[in-house]
């Protein structure tokens, strides 16, 4: 048997065991998923060094506060933020059922929808597989994992901590490349959430739509960074800073291109090489700084630089390097002025240490510039005008707005995250998470007293008449 062969056996195997064990016990109470969280919380506490070192094997380095602040962190408050609610999210709702169709009794119950597959990406492992997972878990269901084939560290220790958490019934992890991704996707999974690039979402998307898997496709694009013509330039630069140097900007809601008025973007320039020296100083020997995960992506990077210059673009260092140590897996961001729409930069996702910047004339052609392009999954202005943060709020589209901020929102317990149009469907985080991975099941009830044979044939009597009337007035 070859070796994709026996991953598709292995992957069958484990669905079938998930969905058996489902048939048997679709089920499981509030006190059964609660504590299911707290052991999931107490393996996860216990395996916070390995995970942290994986990472850094993993990446070549990264930044030991990186891996807190947004792998480890935010699925410890997602935990502790569902397990608190999670009786009242399993409540059923009541319903009304309008003056025609009394006397009845109507209620929407959450129902586990049953397996539920979770692809898994590389910037985030931990954080975008146990989340995810948390909010599965909180609805009822099994859950199969696919780590990413360029975390394999990091999946050794996530296998670790989920087998000592959860039996294979419950939970499974699968590894892979490519062949076994569109395995995974292709299975008849009851839903199935993929996080990644556009371009593979709508891959998963297809092989999903052969079992008809309802989808949640938590995708990229470009989010821009919109300043403002007020705002001083300092405090924006200070509010998007971390939200591009963060893992090396391979974040799917990193900033992905300025939009700055024109006159100031030699001071946009000045003050983000001033903070970034501040952030990491000795840059070329500091342990703070994340490493882009791998040469193939160090590769694909330099193409999009070098595809940008060709075309007319100018590229300045956030600190000074020699130009060889863009050989190596640690950037700086590299601020890029003259882009064009020619430039692949500007028709990519660039989740990397790379930051176009944009100039413009005024407020209605920048707002014009992000409604001509595909909707992206965050959108960042920094102003502290009120009627131009309303018209933002009004006029554009993204899967969320942050205002004089950035990555901030992603950390919400109590909102959904999602993205809109190219940039995904489908939310998870806190109680949209929990509904997200159920079935809203409306149960309809009557009693002894049933109008329904009012409006029965043979049509045309008296009573029927009226209640065309009245249905009709």
């Amino acid at each position: 048997m070859t070796d994709s062969a026996h991953a598709n056996s292995d992957l069958l195997s484990a669905f079938a065991q998930q969905r058996q064990g489902f048939m048997q016990t679709p089920f499981s109470t509030a006190s059964q998923r609660q504590q299911q969280l707290l052991v999931l919380k107490q393996q996860l506490l216990a395996h916070v060094t390995p995970l942290t070192d994986a990472l850094k094997l993993d990446y070549g380095q990264r930044a030991s506060y990186d891996t807190l602040w947004a792998d480890i962190q935010p699925v410890l408050s997602m935990i502790d933020y569902s397990h608190k609610r999670l009786r009242r999210w399993m409540q059923p709702s009541k319903r009304h059922a309008g003056v025609l169709l009394a006397p009845a009794k109507v209620s929407v119950h959450y129902q586990a929808k049953g397996v539920v597959g979770i692809i898994v990406p590389w910037n985030f492992p931990v954080m975008l597989s146990l989340g995810p997972l948390v909010s599965a878990l909180a609805a009822g269901n099994r859950v199969m994992l696919k780590l990413s084939e360029f975390t394999p560290a990091t999946n050794q220790v996530l296998r670790q901590l989920l087998q000592r958490a959860f039996s294979a019934e419950h939970v499974s992890v699968m590894e892979g490349g490519v062949e076994v991704a569109q395995a995974f996707s292709a299975l008849p999974f009851d839903h199935l959430l993929f996080t990644g690039a556009t371009s593979v979402g709508k891959q998963v998307m297809a092989a999903a739509a052969h079992n008809l898997t309802p989808v949640t496709l938590e995708l990229g694009g470009k989010s821009p960074v919109l300043i403002d013509e007020q705002i001083p330039i300092a405090l924006a630069v200070q509010r998007l800073i971390f939200g591009k140097t963060l893992n090396a900007g391979q974040i799917c809601i990193a900033p992905d291109y300025v939009l700055c008025p024109e006159a100031r973007v030699p001071e946009f320039i000045a003050q983000y090489q001033q903070q970034f020296a501040q952030h990491y100083p000795h840059f070329s020997n500091n342990a703070d700084v994340s490493f882009i995960v791998s040469e193939r992506h160090r590769q694909r990077l330099s193409a999009l630089l070098d595809d940008a210059r060709a075309k007319g673009a100018q590229c300045v260092s956030a600190c000074p390097i020699e130009p060889q140590q863009l050989n190596t897996r640690a950037w700086p961001t590299q601020l890029l002025t003259k882009v064009n729409d020619e430039m692949q930069v500007m028709q990519q996702e660039i989740f990397g240490p790379i930051l176009p910047i944009v100039g413009y004339s005024s407020i209605e052609q920048a707002l014009d510039y992000i409604k001509q392009r595909p909707r992206p999954l965050a959108l960042y202005l920094m102003s502290e005008q009120t009627a131009l943060q309303q018209r933002v709020l009004q006029h554009t589209h993204a899967g969320a707005l942050s205002i004089n901020e950035t990555l901030m929102h992603v950390a919400v317990d109590d909102a959904p995250f999602g993205g809109v149009g190219a940039s995904g469907m489908g939310h998870y985080h806190g109680v949209e998470g929990f509904r997200e991975f159920s079935h809203a099941k409306t149960v309809f009830q009557r009693g002894r007293v049933s109008p329904t044979q009012w409006i029965k044939p043979p049509y045309g009597g008296r009573l029927q008449q009226w209640l065309k009337r009245f249905i009709l007035r």
